[in-house]
């Protein structure tokens, strides 16, 4: 058998299923394409809301290097938050 290797969100994914949801693991025609395709939109969902988030003013760049750190930080972690609830932690 061949070892499969996910990204961040597939394999959250996959911890999340193994110890919630066995049921629709067990259910799933291939589970490989099932994580990789979580995987997949996981990375199209983070850039469609960088790019949204990025015409903002509160997350343009300043210039002044800690306060651009700071917006950037923010918008990461709106993104993850995101992810995470559409994605990953759903039945």
């Amino acid at each position: 058998m061949e070892k499969q290797v996910y990204g961040k969100y597939g394999t959250l994914v996959k911890k999340y299923l193994e110890k919630h949801a066995v049921g629709k693991l067990w259910a799933l025609e291939s589970v490989p394409d099932y994580l990789h395709g979580i995987d997949r939109q996981a990375g199209e969902l983070y850039e469609t809301l960088y790019a949204k988030l990025m015409e903002d003013n509160r997350y343009k760049r300043t210039g002044d290097f800690m306060e651009d750190y700071r917006r950037q930080t923010a918008v990461q972690r709106l993104i993850e938050e995101e992810i995470l609830t559409e994605l990953v932690y759903v039945n």
